[in-house]
C-alpha cells in the first residue's frame, strides 16, 4: 500500500482527484462531442457539399473512416494504457481531439475536413478506453448504478440527440459554429482532466507492443468501413466493395481467434467465451447495428419521400432521447440486481417493435408513426448496449475492464456501422425508395427478431440461473462479477 507521502506526491498538480461529480463531467465531455455529431452529420450533408466542395461519396468515406478510427482507437488505447500511465494518455488524446476540432472547423476543402473528423474518432475511441473504467472502478460500489447511468447516457444520449442538432445545423446553417462548440467542449474536457484525472503505475510498463492486435485491428476496421463508403458511388458487384469488406472481416476473426488462442493477450477473448459476456456482445451488436439501419433509414424515408425540412426529420426523431433516458434511468436500478440479462434482451425486443412500427410508415402518417418508432429505438438503445457492455465487464476482473471494453467496441461498431450502410444502398437502389424503405426495414425487423431468438436460447443452454453480481468482490478485485456458466453447458454437463 502507497504511503501517505507517496499518495501526495502521486495527487500533486490535480486538486479534483477522486472527485466524483469533476469524473462523471471528465467523461462526458470526453464521449459526448464526437457521439453527436455520428449521426447529426446526415441532415448537414448538403450544406458540407457546398460549403466544402465535397461530393456525397467523399463525405460517406469520411464517416465510414472516422467510424474506423474510433473502433481502431479503442484498441490503441488498451495497449498503450499497458505501459503508459491513463492520465497521460487521456490528456494526448483530449488535446489531440481539440487540434482535430480545430482542423475540421477551419476547413475550406474536404481534404482537411476528412483529416480532422477522422481524427476525432480516433482519438475518442482512445478516450473511452483511457477515461470509462477508472470512473467505474475508482468510486465505490454505491456510486456504480449512478456511473452505468452516465455510462448509457454518453455512449447513446448523445447519440440519439444527433439528429436534432443536424436538423438545427441543415435547416439554418452554421456547421462551424457546431464545430465550434465541439472544440469549446474539448477544451473544457482537457482542462478538467488536467484537475482531475489521477495518475496511476501502468500495469505493464515494460510490455512489448502488440504486432498481432494492433496491425490486424487495423486492417479489420479500415477496410470493412472503406467497403462500405464505396456503395455510395458504386454497387455491390464493385470489387471495391467487395474485396476489402471480405478482406477486413477475415482479418477481425484473425484477430480474435489469435487473441483467443494466445497466452497473454491484449484482449481478453477466452477469458469472456462464455455465455453471460458472450450473449451481451452479441446482443449490443446486433442493437446497434438495427438501430443505426432503422435510424438512416428513417432519415432518408423522411427527407427524400416525406419531403420533410432536416430540422422536421430531427424533431420527429427526437423522441429517442427520452427512451435512451427511460432506459438509463432504468439501468440504475436493474444494475445491481439479477435482471441485467433481462433488461439486454428488452433492448433488442424494443428495437423490433421500432422496426415493426417504421413498417406502417407512408408519406401521409409519417410524423406520429416516426415519432413512436424513435422512442422505441432510444429505448431499445440504451437498453441493450450498455447492459450488454457491463455483462462483458463484470464478466472479467476490473483490472481487464479497459481491455474488455475495447474489445466489445471493436465488435459493435464493425456491426453498427456496417449492416446500416448496405441495408441502406439496397433500398435506394430499389425500383422505388419506398419500396426500397419498407424491404429494408423488413430485413431489419427478422435480423432482430431472429437474434432475440438465438440469443435467448444461447442463454438457456447456458444452465446458469439469473444472478445479481458480485460487485464488492468484483471491484476489491477478489473475483468476477459474474459467475457465468461456459457455452452450452447444459449440454456439455456430464453425469455423476
Amino acid at each position: 500500500m502507497r504511503s501517505s507521502s507517496s499518495v501526495r506526491q502521486l495527487f500533486s498538480g490535480v486538486p479534483l482527484a477522486g472527485n466524483y461529480p469533476a469524473a462523471v463531467t471528465l467523461a462526458l465531455l470526453a464521449l459526448s462531442p464526437y457521439l453527436v455529431l455520428t449521426t447529426a452529420t446526415t441532415l448537414m450533408q448538403p450544406l458540407l457539399m457546398h460549403d466544402l466542395g465535397a461530393t456525397r461519396f467523399e463525405l460517406q468515406l469520411t464517416g465510414g473512416m472516422s467510424n474506423a478510427g474510433y473502433a481502431f482507437g479503442a484498441v490503441v488505447a488498451a495497449d498503450l494504457t499497458l505501459r503508459l500511465a491513463r492520465r497521460h494518455v487521456y490528456l494526448l488524446c483530449e488535446a489531440g481531439f481539440v487540434v482535430s476540432s480545430v482542423l475540421a472547423l477551419s476547413a475550406t476543402g474536404i481534404g482537411q475536413f476528412a483529416t480532422g473528423v477522422i481524427l476525432q474518432g480516433f482519438f475518442t475511441g482512445m478516450l473511452l478506453v483511457c477515461a470509462l473504467p477508472p470512473l467505474v472502478t475508482t468510486h465505490g460500489v454505491e456510486r456504480l448504478p449512478t456511473t452505468a447511468t452516465v455510462i448509457s447516457l454518453g455512449l447513446f444520449g448523445m447519440v440519439t440527440a444527433g439528429p436534432l442538432i443536424g436538423g438545427l445545423v441543415g435547416s439554418n446553417g452554421g456547421w462551424r459554429l457546431l464545430y465550434t462548440s465541439i472544440t469549446v467542449l474539448a477544451a473544457i474536457g482537457l482542462t478538467v482532466g488536467a484537475l482531475t484525472f489521477e495518475g496511476n503505475e501502468p500495469p505493464a510498463r515494460r510490455a512489448g507492443f502488440d504486432w498481432l492486435a494492433i496491425p490486424l485491428a487495423f486492417g479489420a476496421t479500415a477496410l470493412p468501413f472503406f467497403g462500405v463508403s464505396w456503395l455510395s458511388r458504386g454497387s455491390f458487384s464493385d470489387p471495391e466493395f467487395i474485396v476489402p469488406v471480405v478482406v477486413g472481416l477475415l482479418i477481425g476473426v484473425a484477430l480474435v481467434v489469435g487473441q483467443f488462442r494466445k497466452a497473454s493477450p491484449l484482449m481478453p477473448v477466452r477469458v469472456i467465451s462464455n455465455t453471460l459476456p458472450v450473449t451481451g456482445t452479441l446482443n449490443a451488436m446486433v442493437v446497434g447495428a438495427t438501430f443505426t439501419t432503422l435510424l438512416e433509414l428513417a432519415q432518408v424515408y423522411l427527407l427524400d419521400v416525406a419531403g420533410y425540412s432536416p430540422l422536421r426529420v430531427g424533431s420527429l426523431l427526437a423522441p429517442q432521447i427520452l427512451g435512451v433516458v427511460i432506459a438509463a434511468l432504468l439501468f440504475r436500478r436493474v444494475m445491481r440486481t439479477r435482471w441485467t440479462p433481462v433488461m439486454a434482451l428488452s433492448g433488442l425486443v424494443s428495437v423490433a417493435v421500432g422496426a415493426a412500427v417504421m413498417l406502417a410508415v407512408t408519406p401521409s402518417n409519417a410524423s406520429p408513426v416516426t415519432a413512436v418508432a424513435a422512442l422505441f429505438l432510444g429505448y431499445g438503445a440504451g437498453a441493450g448496449v450498455t447492459p450488454g457492455l457491463f455483462l462483458a465487464g463484470f464478466s472479467v476482473s476490473a483490472l481487464q475492464l479497459g481491455p474488455t471494453f475495447a474489445l466489445v467496441e471493436l465488435v459493435r461498431s464493425e456491426a453498427a456501422f456496417l449492416v446500416g450502410p448496405v441495408l441502406l444502398h439496397f433500398a435506394i437502389t430499389r425500383h422505388t425508395l419506398v419500396h426500397g424503405f419498407h424491404l429494408s426495414v423488413l430485413i431489419t425487423l427478422v435480423i432482430t427478431v431472429v437474434a432475440a431468438v438465438f440469443l435467448v436460447g444461447l442463454y438457456l443452454a447456458g444452465g446458469g440461473p439469473l444472478e445479481a453480481p458480485n460487485l464488492k468482490g468484483w471491484l476489491a478485485g477478489t473475483s468476477t462479477g459474474y459467475r457465468s456458466p461456459a457455452l452450452a453447458a447444459r449440454f456439455r454437463a456430464t453425469p455423476d
